[in-house]
């Protein structure tokens, strides 16, 4: 449920300075945007924000969306033309994918560059000893917070993306959907919407305002931002349940989608599509965009349930399966990266950091499994990736791998998934030719006996390689 409404025009200003060069948060706004207005006079006369000689950085996340569920992708019914557009300006992976299926571990996969194995955050919410399984009844103990807190350590421990880059001397903006307490201080905003209460919504709480109620604390932090480069996490909580778009978008896909569920959910991609499109025309006006890198993914799949509002179908989110971890990656940055769309080789989550990095010519945390999506030949000589899958709650937050249910690998056009059978016990593993059969209809594991044990092996290896010390 998202949260009343809020001031969600406003953010937080970072209140402690670690160097000389986190003063200029420490200002009071009005008298920091008179000396940026000061400094960048014939700009601001011009209508545009000073562009920093580094390249401006935006994530843009959308929350579960089914992987072809964009104009760009073929979809015959949803219209995105915002990201249609910025698909033609991008290098544009159709093969990627999240190294996971849930919204929680899979931000903090693209936060971190890691597994959720390797970071700790496998789950949506810890489940307490004597509650079951049961979350929403985990919330009202008083114990929760420890356990919680407990999964938040897990994540700040690790080195991550934005805090490199504030390292750097940028400033960042966290908007929308964030786990992990508070964004300042678990993962280096340096201005934040989020709270991070674990009394107040856990997953964003004020954050998830933006997109939904417009993007002016995106706006007012860009042209606060002076003569620095700056880092936005647009991760709104779109298309995301609760299906509630605009009256004229609902009717619109009501004349067309085969149910009410369906049409409310098809509505909320175009109503995010809508908020992409603003914030493109608001760099294209204030002479931003040809300097600002910007990367698009999901964090999970989704297939909409026919019949039931705001409920998945089976093989997506929360699935090892196509629908759950299949996206596109979209990285855009005019002049610099060559549009084109890449149909054959495989793309992960994983890889946005060590991408972002190489054009920004900064180097990255050392172990991260990821590549540079922009050197054609490293991609070309990959030809596997992989991922994960855990139930929704934390099993045990000092041993979060116990909640594993499913492993996956995809080699080439071969994917197999691997149950784990401490969690199902009973289940086989399944292969698929994804190739002939992008959707898993077709299970070809009893046929290919070869190729599950030599899979398996190459997934084992990986699980081996990649675990933590």
């Amino acid at each position: 449920m998202l949260p009343p409404p809020t001031s969600s025009s406003n953010f937080r200003w970072r209140t402690e300075s670690n160097s000389v060069n986190n003063l200029h948060v420490l200002l009071d706004p009005i008298i920091r945007r008179a000396l940026v207005h000061a400094a960048c006079f014939f700009a601001v006369v011009l209508g545009a924000v000073a562009a920093p000689a580094r390249p401006n950085v935006i994530f843009i996340i959308s929350d579960d969306q089914g992987w072809n569920d964009y104009g760009f992708m073929g979809h015959p019914h949803i219209a995105t033309p915002s990201l249609d557009r910025l698909a033609a300006q991008s290098l544009v992976f159709e093969r990627g994918y999240s190294p996971v299926p849930l919204c929680r571990p899979s931000l903090a996969s693209i936060a971190t560059g890691l597994y959720p194995h390797q970071h700790g955050v496998t789950g949506n919410d810890p489940t307490l000893p004597d509650k079951g399984v049961n979350a929403m009844a985990a919330r009202s103990d008083t114990k929760y917070a420890l356990y919680y807190d407990t999964v938040i350590n897990n994540f700040a421990r690790q080195p991550n993306l934005v805090r490199d880059l504030v390292s750097r001397g940028y400033v960042a903006l966290q908007t929308g959907k964030w786990w992990e307490g508070d964004p300042i201080k678990t993962a280096g905003f340096t201005h934040s919407m989020t709270q991070g209460t674990v009394k107040s919504s856990r997953h964003g709480d004020a954050g998830l305002a933006i997109g939904r109620e417009g993007l002016d604390p995106i706006y007012k932090f860009i042209e606060q931002s002076g003569n620095r480069p700056f880092f936005v996490w647009y991760a709104p909580m779109l298309p995301h349940a609760p299906h509630t778009p605009p009256d004229d978008l609902l009717q619109k896909y009501l004349k067309v989608a085969p149910s009410e569920p369906v049409a409310r959910y098809w509505a909320c991609v175009e109503w995010f599509d809508r908020t992409c499109g603003e914030l493109l025309d608001y760099l294209d006006r204030k002479g931003l965009r040809e300097n600002t890198i910007i990367i698009y993914t999901t964090d999970n799949g989704w297939i909409q349930n026919p019949v039931k509002a705001n409920q998945f179908a089976p093989r997506s989110k929360q699935t090892a399966y196509e629908g759950g971890v299949r996206t596109p990656l979209l990285i855009s940055w005019p002049g610099h990266v060559k549009p084109r769309r890449d149909t054959e080789h495989l793309a992960s989550n994983l890889d946005l950091w060590p991408t972002l990095a190489a054009l920004l010519k900064t180097p990255t945390a050392k172990g991260l499994p990821g590549l540079n999506l922009t050197d054609a030949r490293t991609v070309a000589r990959r030809t596997s990736i992989f991922g994960e899958q855990y139930t929704h709650n934390i099993a045990n937050v000092n041993e979060p791998t116990r909640s594993l249910e499913h492993r996956w690998v995809i080699d080439g056009w071969w994917k197999l998934i691997v149950p784990n059978q401490r969690t199902q016990s009973g289940e086989s593993s399944e292969l698929y030719d994804l190739r002939h059969d992008p959707w898993e209809t077709n299970n070809v594991a009893t046929l290919e006996l070869s190729r599950v044990r030599k899979l398996t092996r190459l997934l084992d290896k990986q699980w081996k390689q990649s675990i933590t010390p």
